[in-house]
C-alpha cells in the first residue's frame, strides 16, 4: 500500500544565530522593526514537507508517493528522491518558476524565523488526486492554497482517507474552510500552537473535532503529544533526544511515522510512540533529511 503525500518540495537555507531573538527585538519598538542577525553557520538542504515526509517513510520501509511541483532548478532534487528509491511519478516540473525556497534562521533556544518563497508550489493544484490501485492513504500537508483545497476534495471524492495537516498553511484559511477540511479528513495532525488557532477559527474544541474524524494528534515538541479519539484525550510521553541540534523537519519526521503506522492499521497511540522516537532522532541531526534510524526504531517500525 502506498501513501500519496500532497505538499511542498523546497530548498531550505538554514542559518544559525548564536544569540537569542528575544534579546535583539525590543517589544515596544515592533512598529519600526529593523534588525540584523549575524549567522556564522549556513547550509542548504533538501526540504519541503512532501520531501521530508517521503524521506522518513522510506527509511521506515514504506512506499511514499510525493505529489508536488518543482521549478526549473529542481532536477537535482528529483534525482535525489529517485536515488532514495522514492517514486517521483507525481512530481511535476514548472519551467517558468523556481522551486520553493525556505530561509530558516534558528536561535540558541531553537526559536525560528522563516521566510518562504512558494515558487512552483503555487501550481501544485494542476496535478489531481484520483483513485488508483495501491493508493489507500493520503495527507494534505502545507502547499499552495488552491492545491490544499482541491486535493482534500479529490481525496474525499476518491474515497481515500487522508490526514489533514495544515501546518504553516493554516492562517490562509478561515473557519468555514477549516471546517470543510475537517469534514473531509479522516485524521487531523497539528502542533500545539496550530491546535489553538484551529479551535479558535472553527469554534470547535479538540474533543469536538475528534468526534468528527477518526482521531486528532497534537504534537508538543519534547513533551510528546496528545491523541484525541472520540472526545477522549491520551498523553503520549516524549523521548529524550541524544542531542538538540536542529528542530527543522521534526514535525515532518513525526508525520512520516504517523503515516507509516496508519498504513499498517496501527492505532494512533502506537503511531505516536514511533513518531516521538523519530522526532528525537531527527532533532539530533542537522537538516530535515540527514538523520538515520537506530536498530530499535527499525524493529518497532517493522512490527505488524
Amino acid at each position: 500500500m502506498a501513501t500519496l503525500i500532497c505538499g511542498s518540495l523546497a530548498f531550505d537555507t538554514i542559518m544559525n544565530f548564536e544569540g537569542r531573538f528575544a534579546e535583539q527585538i525590543l517589544p515596544d519598538q515592533l512598529h519600526i522593526l529593523n534588525v540584523s542577525f549575524l549567522v556564522p553557520a549556513l547550509r542548504r538542504d533538501f526540504g519541503g514537507v512532501a520531501g521530508n515526509i517521503a524521506y522518513g517513510m522510506r527509511l521506515l520501509g514504506s512506499d511514499p508517493l510525493p505529489m508536488a511541483t518543482v521549478g526549473s532548478d529542481g532536477a537535482g532534487y528529483v534525482e535525489r528522491l529517485r536515488g532514495l528509491g522514492i517514486d517521483t511519478g507525481f512530481v511535476r516540473t514548472v519551467d517558468d518558476s523556481y522551486t520553493a525556497q525556505a530561509m530558516i534562521m534558528t536561535d540558541r533556544d531553537n526559536n525560528q524565523i522563516t521566510a518562504f518563497h512558494p515558487g512552483a508550489m503555487m501550481q501544485a493544484h494542476i496535478t489531481r488526486v484520483e483513485a488508483r490501485a495501491g493508493i489507500r492513504l493520503g495527507i494534505v500537508a502545507p502547499d499552495g492554497r488552491d492545491a490544499m483545497i482541491e486535493h482534500a476534495a479529490q481525496f474525499a471524492a476518491a474515497g481515500i482517507p487522508f490526514v489533514f495537516d495544515p501546518g504553516q498553511g493554516l492562517p490562509m484559511f478561515d473557519g468555514p474552510a477549516l471546517q470543510r477540511f475537517i469534514d473531509q479528513a479522516a485524521w487531523v495532525a497539528v502542533n500545539d500552537y496550530e491546535a489553538r488557532m484551529l479551535c479558535e477559527r472553527t469554534g470547535w474544541s479538540l474533543a469536538e473535532i475528534s468526534r468528527k474524524v477518526r482521531g486528532v494528534v497534537v504534537t508538543l515538541a519534547g513533551e510528546g503529544c496528545e491523541v484525541w479519539v472520540g472526545g477522549e484525550r491520551t498523553a503520549v510521553p516524549g523521548v529524550a533526544a541524544g542531542a538538540v541540534l536542529d528542530p527543522t523537519g521534526c514535525g515532518d519526521a513525526f508525520r512520516a511515522a504517523l503515516l507509516h503506522g496508519l498504513e499498517r492499521g496501527w492505532d494512533l497511540v502506537r503511531c505516536c510512540v514511533l513518531g516521538n522516537r523519530i522526532g528525537a532522532l531527527k532533532i539530533a541531526s542537522r537538516g530535515p533529511q540527514n538523520y538515520r534510524l537506530d536498530e530499535e526504531t527499525l524493529r518497532l517500525a517493522a512490527q505488524a
